[in-house]
């Protein structure tokens, strides 16, 4: 845009007093939109042209009513102009005066950052850097500001700043692209990873222009999961806004117009671009809806990918404190008081498909039923909320008799039971009388989901023929169960069901890969027996075994375990290892004094820690070991020795570096084995490559998985969302991806962990401390990632952590240890340990430490916050 290039039909505007307004939008090199401070809705805005300076024009798209018409380019240097404005300005408070004033309204004036005239001129600034030529023609010799522009002008053509730099200045101009043929397929390109990109246009709250860098894509973005009220075009092509549409439009403008944010391209149904913008100062999503400007909608809300549960969260915030758009809200009530209205229990059992045991913090048993829905899996608490009392009724002609039964809304993780059966086609709604006021308090959800489940022939609405399920029970079966074993041994951990316990240390188990069922004895303990019938009569259960049998029901009933089998009895029972959301469940027992350890543990790799959790219950005298005496024992005299620090470096090669500065490591002594066997299992992936969209996958199983460079590698699946989003972990590498079942892949017995064990190993730095500051941690993180990965080092176990190992890394030329560089760089805090043999170690690293302190490097440049206890910086001691 070029400023008016001569005073004709101009009007000097009388001396006026300084003005300030905040800069909303930088239009081009010369040009700015001003706003005033809101009051009572969007403030007032202007726009100020630069006086006595012209920029070049920015790029325009050609007119969509008029075919003929072309696209207008960047002229040379017009967009970094732009920039060179934008970066400084945006969101700033600037002051300025009005020379001119055009007859058309147009206004010309000085610009300074700041309150005042003793700021930055940015005329002067733009004139500095050679984006901007001055208005030489309407010079007036006796004005000192533009004698000055004259002489930083000529100052930047001597030093060829900017578009007086050799060159002509063609490569600054933008390859704008305003239309994608195939939006879809760009959108899925982004493999949902972070695009850098600047706001250019707010539509209205939840919808902005973007454009996409560095490959300058102008896109028209719907933010994903929420809805902001909009503007209406009526008949005559005049907008109406909906209530508080120009409010959300504004609350989104002030924060995200022309800022640099990060958007996530999640999805792309019907030509609409669905995305999330994050920005430094957070989530502009979530943000609306805490403040009352948006809702949350659900047909867009299943591509979010930041965690629904968090909009539903800030959405049900802004309907409690009933601001903006919810201020007529009114919530949904209970005919209960409201202490016996919501509740946290914890499930036992599930009866049915409408009805669980829970047992509440007091220790009660109660029967709940989910409400509005007629005859999952559910494990662990779940948030009760009692909706009504139905009463109990006798029997009559043809309808039996109902205990009273206590109906209520059960959700778990967010997710309303009652409404995830419906929208599977697993239940119907109940429809009532217009008078009947006990139904479920989210009855509406319900009526949704189930019009969803129809629509889309889900479960008992769908037109195909009802599968039939067979499970074969081999449950005390020798012969099947002797066929069964070497299967399972095989198969390492398996995914299984607990479907009834019999004792502390005997259940039933469902294996839905396999579809049986097996009797199971956990490995390695000995478990107080129960009372039973036996030839002689009745044996007198042991002490504590209702106590074990209690504890593995509240622990495993009824959820999703893995198991390890070993062996089998003669009876057909198999034995092995139980795990359940990473506790051993004979572990557990042990260490609850319900179990003690059987000698064949000796064998397994839980060994050690049974027989500590072991001692530890002997040495309290807890339960089983209450009347415990310990055998007197011959006084030993031993000498002991100090622990010194062992180092004993090997050579790794990083592989991957997590955002918490984790890292994964291969040992370069196996690093051979690993490349033999990747190179069989692709030549035998080529040879017979696996049908796409055969394997399902599963939360624990290892398969092959295809990485972006179009290789298989072996990985294991750690969550699946959807066929579509399959979280899954590359265990040879350590990095994580989501990716579709269609590129995974069932992993040959030959390529298992059994034939060559999972390669990256995580280990962590030892002695230092990562800021809790995101930008401070991103820099760390960075500069790590620049230093070592991809490349060979030298590692050392320090001590051992709760997570992984605390390491020492050594750079694999010069030897130089890494963690110890980024203290004495200012860029982490020294974790001071206290063992003896690792003093040497700390002093070293606090005495770089107080070097970094000295120099005021990176986190010590304001000294050290740490005195102060300033949370608000981010960090703590």
């Amino acid at each position: 845009m070029a400023s008016v290039s001569a005073q004709a039909q101009t009007n000097p505007a009388p001396a006026a007093p300084l003005q300030r307004g905040i800069v909303k939008m930088v239009l081009s090199g010369c040009a700015i939109i001003v706003r005033g401070q809101p009051r009572g809705g969007p403030p007032p805005e202007r726009q100020i042209n630069l006086s006595n300076i012209r920029a070049g024009a920015m790029a325009r798209r050609a007119a969509q009513s008029q075919p003929d018409t072309k696209d207008t380019p960047d002229e040379p240097w017009a967009f970094q102009a732009r920039e060179f404005l934008r970066k400084k300005l945006i969101g700033k408070e600037v002051c300025f005066n009005v020379e001119i004033k055009t007859a058309l309204g147009r206004e010309y004036g000085m610009v300074y950052l700041g309150k005042d005239t003793t700021g930055e001129n940015i005329a002067e600034s733009l004139v500095n850097e050679g984006l901007a030529t001055v208005r030489r023609e309407g010079i007036r010799g006796n004005n000192p500001e533009q004698a000055r522009l004259c002489e930083l002008e000529d100052q930047s053509k001597a030093s060829k700043k900017g578009m007086w730099s050799e060159g002509g200045g063609t490569h600054t101009i933008r390859d704008l692209k305003y239309t994608i043929e195939n939006p879809r397929n760009f959108v899925d390109s982004m493999h949902q990873k972070p695009v850098n990109a600047i706001i250019e246009h707010v539509r209205d709250g939840s919808v902005v222009r973007a454009l996409l860098l560095p490959d300058y894509y102008l896109v028209t973005v719907m933010l994903s999961g929420v809805k902001c009220p909009t503007f209406k075009r009526e008949a005559d092509g005049a907008e109406s806004p909906e209530a508080f549409a120009a409010e959300a439009k504004f609350f989104t403008e002030s924060r995200l117009l022309q800022r640099d944010v990060q958007i996530i391209l999640e999805s792309c149904p019907n030509q609409i671009i669905l995305g999330t913008i994050l920005h430094p100062n957070g989530n502009i999503t979530e943000l609306l809806l805490k403040e009352g400007f948006a809702r949350c909608v659900d047909w867009s809300m299943a591509v979010y990918t930041q965690g629904a549960e968090k909009l539903r969260a800030a959405e049900r915030s802004a309907k409690e404190r009933k601001v903006r758009i919810w201020k007529d809200y009114v919530a949904p009530t209970a005919n209960l008081d409201q202490k016996d209205r919501q509740f946290v229990a914890k499930v036992m059992q599930v009866v049915n498909a409408d009805a669980m045991v829970v047992k509440l913090n007091s220790g009660e048993y109660k029967t709940i039923h989910l409400s509005s829905i007629r005859p999952p899996r559910i494990e662990g608490e779940v948030n009760v909320t009692v909706d009504y009392i139905r009463a109990a009724t006798g029997a009559g002609e043809g309808t039996p008799a109902f205990a009273e039964r206590t109906c209520a809304t059960v959700t778990i993780g967010g997710i309303n039971i009652a409404e995830a059966l419906v929208s599977k086609g697993l239940a119907t709604v109940i429809r009532y009388r217009q008078d009947d006021d006990q139904r479920s308090s989210h009855y509406d959800e319900l009526l949704a989901a189930e019009a969803r489940a129809i629509k889309n022939g889900k479960g008992l609405h769908s037109k195909k023929e009802v599968p039939i399920h067979r499970v074969a029970d081999i449950s005390g079966e020798t012969q099947k169960a002797k066929q069964f074993l070497p299967f399972l041994q095989r198969a390492g951990r398996s995914e299984a069901v607990v479907e009834y316990v019999f004792s502390g240390s005997r259940l039933k188990l469902y294996m839905p890969k396999e579809t049986c069922l097996i009797t199971f004895l956990l490995a390695g303990i000995e478990c107080p027996r129960g009372s039973r019938n036996i030839p002689g009569g009745m044996q007198v259960a042991e002490p504590f075994s209702d106590e074990a049998m209690l504890f593995t029901k509240e622990l495993v009933l009824q959820r999703e375990v893995e198991v390890e089998v070993e062996s089998m009895d003669k009876a057909g029972n198999f034995i092995g290892w139980l795990h359940i959301e990473g506790v051993n469940l004979s572990v557990a027992l042990v260490e609850n004094a319900l179990s003690k350890v059987h000698f064949t543990a000796e064998r397994s790799s839980y060994y050690k820690t049974l027989v500590s959790a072991e001692e530890a219950c002997r040495q309290r005298k807890d339960k089983i070991w209450a009347n415990y005496e310990e055998k007197p024992v011959e006084e030993v005299v031993h000498l002991s020795e100090e622990k010194e620090r062992v180092a004993n470096y090997r050579a790794v090669y990083v592989t991957e570096i997590t955002d918490s500065l984790h890292f994964y490591t291969q040992d370069v002594e196996t690093g051979g084995q690993l490349e033999s066997l990747m190179e069989t299992m692709r030549a035998e992936i080529a040879s017979q490559p696996p049908v796409e969209g055969s394997y399902a996958a599963r939360r624990g199983d290892y398969c092959l998985a295809k990485f972006a460079d179009g290789e298989w590698y072996r990985a294991r699946v750690e969550k699946v969302e959807s066929p579509a989003k399959v979280h899954v972990f590359y265990i040879d590498y350590g990095n994580r991806e989501v990716v579709p079942s269609t590129r995974l892949a069932t992993m040959p017995p030959a390529f298992s962990t059994r034939t060559l064990a999972a390669q990256a190993t995580e280990y962590t730095f030892a002695f230092i401390q990562v800021p809790q500051d995101e930008d401070a941690r991103a820099d760390v993180v960075d500069s790590v990632v620049r230093d070592i990965q991809n490349s060979q080092c030298l590692l050392n176990v320090e001590y051992s952590g709760a997570a992984c190992p605390h390491v020492t890394i050594q750079f694999g030329d010069t030897k130089d240890d890494v963690g110890l560089g980024l203290v004495k760089e200012g860029m982490v805090m020294v974790d001071v340990r206290k063992e003896k043999y690792l003093q040497k170690m700390v002093t070293e690293y606090l005495n770089g430490q107080e070097s970094a302190k000295s120099a005021r490097l990176n986190i010590w440049r304001y000294g050290d916050f740490r005195a102060d206890d300033a949370d608000e910086f981010g960090y703590s001691r």
